[in-house]
């Protein structure tokens, strides 16, 4: 299902996972791309908000997890996906996520579901901006999780840190994160920023469309 949240801003529910478009001066940059059981649902709703695989001008992650990147080689070669490190690193194939985390080792076995990306993947980290993007580095969910802000169209793609549940904001829990000690530092750390956000879009769950901001910072007061 597509809805979109503002001018120019898309979500895309993929059946429990969301991605999402972000349009800035004639670009989009496709934030997440869903699982591999989801690529198709993700084709459709691109199609329902009037664009093509061929439309989209570059793929920023959040993180590598297999339901935020399974669907990356439906787009072609000729876009450049990005990611923080060390997740770019393994989404390159240049090194294996270690065993002896809970959730480096789900990684691992992902990889032998997940096929590696036919694109180029280059490493992005705080203080770099994609398209009208600023990059910030919120580790904690994976090492290398990263949230992508426009406070000029109001807006913070958070990916894994948060999710959303029966209208109540939550962090990243235990059973899924690589540190939760982590997740909640990039939790206070972004809230610190004093975003001047009215969309706050997770990875899961319904994105709030109101008082972004307001919410992340409520969050971090109950951690």
């Amino acid at each position: 299902m597509v809805t979109e949240l503002a001018d120019g801003i898309w979500w895309f529910d993929l059946q429990g996972v969301n991605a999402y478009l972000f349009e800035d001066d004639g670009d989009a940059t496709l934030i997440d791309a869903g699982a591999p059981w989801t690529s198709g649902a993700l084709l459709d709703d691109l199609d329902d908000a009037g664009f093509r695989p061929r439309d989209v001008s570059r793929i920023a992650l959040t993180h590598y997890d297999l339901d935020h990147v399974g669907a990356l080689n439906r787009f072609g070669t000729d876009v450049t996906v990005y990611a923080g490190d060390p997740d770019g690193a393994i989404l390159r194939g240049e090194r294996d996520p270690p065993w002896n985390n809970r959730k480096t080792a789900f990684q691992r076995a992902s990889r032998l579901i997940a096929a590696d990306p036919e694109q180029p993947v280059e490493t992005v980290a705080e203080g770099d901006r994609i398209g009208g993007l600023d990059v910030y580095g919120t580790p904690g969910h994976t090492p290398g999780h990263l949230t992508f802000v426009s406070e000029e169209r109001s807006v913070a793609f958070v990916g894994d840190l948060l999710r959303e549940s029966d209208g109540r904001i939550e962090s990243s829990p235990w059973v899924l994160s690589h540190d939760t000690g982590a997740v909640k530092s990039s939790i206070r750390r972004l809230a610190e920023l004093d975003l001047d956000v009215e969309i706050l879009a997770m990875g899961h769950g319904t994105p709030f469309v109101e008082r972004g901001g307001v919410h992340l910072s409520d969050l971090a007061g109950r951690l």
